[in-house]
């Protein structure tokens, strides 16, 4: 129930979905002033969520930074979480999402021996396709690529966050897991997963954000001022995941 619940609640927090909302109130709004008031609040909703300066700067504020790794830290496991690809059953191969920079900043480590083995954890986040489990899919495209599959270690029945901790926690107490552990995840998606894992009694982690949405700060007219797409897209990102973060704290989960 939470899950359909979290796809539901994820449809209506999305920017663009509160301006198309309003242009269909004012299309049917007959009290011209009050059509031209909402036409305004849907252009300067838009205008405001697609600016790339003002996105960037509360994506700074909200993504978790920490020290780069040197390359004398090895660890024996990095857990990566998932939400990194869509299923291309016609092709049966993942088509990569830009949270693949998870895997793909981890894959090096895995190749210069900073780590021994990957427990990647995400099960299916689809309600129509259950069936497709995101760390299977993994597990089996990076066994085509030539890695060991003693160097992969899968759990794929998670579909949100706080499963991800609960069953990666069962994994590594059936493998008598003691040590620290790199835990790699996006950054602007850190906070809510460092809390989950922390609850669920997973505290010995060394966190390695990846794909960051924040960059260095520029003062250009067209990131000043120009509306841009990628930026509508990161603010809607950014929305849910605070509001994930906030039901989780809600409910105890993180």
């Amino acid at each position: 129930m939470f899950f359909i619940f979290s796809k539901i609640l994820a449809f209506l927090i999305t920017p663009l979905i509160w301006v198309f909302a309003l242009c269909i109130i004012a299309f049917f709004v007959k009290d011209r002033l009050r059509k031209k008031k909402l036409v305004i609040w849907a252009v300067c909703l838009l205008y405001v969520f697609s600016n790339s300066f003002i996105v960037d700067e509360c994506m700074r504020a909200w993504e978790v930074t920490t020290p780069d790794l040197k390359p004398t830290q090895k660890y024996k496991y990095a857990v990566v979480l998932g939400g990194m690809i869509w299923y291309d059953a016609r092709q049966d191969k993942p088509q990569f999402l830009r949270n693949a920079d998870r895997l793909f900043q981890t894959l090096p480590l895995l190749g210069s021996k900073q780590i021994q083995k990957m427990i990647i954890t995400g099960g299916s986040g689809s309600i129509n396709h259950p069936e497709e489990k995101e760390a299977a899919i993994l597990k089996k495209y990076l066994l085509k690529c030539g890695y060991a599959d003693s160097t992969i270690i899968i759990e794929n029945e998670s579909k949100n966050t706080r499963e991800n901790a609960l069953f990666t926690r069962h994994l590594m107490d059936s493998l008598h897991i003691q040590d620290s552990v790199l835990f790699v995840t996006s950054a602007f998606h850190l906070r809510r997963a460092k809390g989950c894992f922390n609850k669920a009694g997973i505290n010995k982690i060394v966190l390695y954000p990846t794909d960051r949405y924040s960059g260095p700060r520029k003062y250009e007219f067209d990131f000043l001022f120009v509306p841009d797409p990628g930026a509508l897209h990161a603010s809607t990102l950014l929305i849910h995941e605070i509001m994930g973060w906030f039901i989780y704290k809600m409910k105890g989960y993180c």
